[in-house]
């Protein structure tokens, strides 16, 4: 009896070892998978604060970069940003406001993913034209002046490097300017065969542009380009764009125009009090009736046929106003 009592007794003290030893692995493999889970969580929020960090310095410094490019098409030529890791860049646009914004938003990639930032960088004086989102790690940039009639911004055309648009059947002028550009990413002849065809003479390119009804259509989708006299710099920014850019940028231009004609409008009065006959003040009044009620791109040409108008009275004036 008592040898059966000392055995049941080994029995329960065996047993409780075996748990005590079950438990301290248990609690060592809890304790290491929360320490690593905690390591992973505080270094990716280390990487992702220092991503952003990185991705907003990158944004001001294409905002700085862009400033000198901000001169006519004539006098400057196409360049290149390279940015060290691959990225994306997401063209942000607000139209709300005095002026609206353009933003600047990078994705990066680190260790072979994407990480996504919310931290964007806006400028009030930019308008950049561009597909919603580009990525890669040279991207191309150049700028035209856009007037409507007087000079209203610098419209800048951003470009992913992997990218090539080829022009073909283009007017003389066209093909001329971009040939002074001297570089692959624009070209009219010796396209590769993945390239982006715009087509002028012919509607089942990539890119269709109609000069007469003054259209660009791209997938599906048909915007509208108008201008002041030979000013293409709108056709460009519609066949670099979608139309969600575009349309915001077009409004965000019309919001710096309708400022702009106010300052002209004002500064003819004093010029007119100063004894000059100035007969452009009912056309400019004219013109900010027609730049209020503007809506989208199809406005465009109703817009530039009332700028014409006041260009020629601007011209034919005893003085200047512009």
């Amino acid at each position: 009896m008592v040898k059966h009592s000392l055995q049941s007794a080994g029995k329960r003290k065996n047993h409780r070892g075996a748990l005590e030893i079950s438990f301290g692995w248990l609690f060592a493999i809890i304790a290491g998978a929360v320490i690593i889970f905690l390591a992973i969580y505080i270094s990716s929020r280390i990487i992702n604060s220092s991503q952003e960090t990185v991705s907003a310095e990158t944004g001001k410094e294409i905002g700085i970069l862009l400033n000198p490019l901000e001169t006519s098409f004539e006098s400057s030529q196409i360049t290149s940003m390279t940015i060290p890791t691959e990225t994306r860049i997401n063209n942000i646009c607000d139209d709300s406001g005095t002026f609206g914004r353009q933003g600047i938003r990078l994705d990066q990639k680190s260790f072979g993913k994407w990480v996504e930032t919310s931290t964007d960088v806006f400028f009030v004086n930019k308008y950049i034209f561009s597909e919603g989102i580009i990525e890669g790690k040279k991207f191309y940039i150049f700028s035209k002046p856009f007037s409507m009639p007087f000079k209203v911004a610098d419209l800048i055309y951003l470009i992913p490097s992997a990218r090539q648009y080829c022009f073909q059947g283009a007017p003389a002028e066209i093909s001329e300017e971009i040939s002074n550009l001297n570089q692959n990413a624009i070209a009219t002849s010796n396209c590769a065969e993945d390239s982006i065809k715009v087509c002028f003479s012919s509607s089942t390119c990539d890119i269709n542009v109609n000069i007469n009804s003054k259209t660009v259509t791209k997938n599906r989708t048909r915007l509208y380009y108008s201008g002041i006299g030979e000013d293409d710099s709108l056709m460009y920014a519609a066949i670099f764009s979608d139309k969600e850019v575009y349309e915001c940028q077009i409004k965000r231009l019309v919001l710096r125009l309708k400022e702009i004609t106010n300052l002209y409008k004002e500064k003819a009065v004093l010029v007119e009090t100063a004894g000059c006959d100035e007969i452009i003040i009912p056309y400019l009044t004219e013109f900010e009736l027609v730049i209020d009620s503007f809506s989208n791109s199809l406005n465009l040409q109703e817009l530039a046929a009332k700028g014409e108008e006041v260009e020629n009275i601007n011209k034919a004036g005893e003085c200047l106003t512009w």
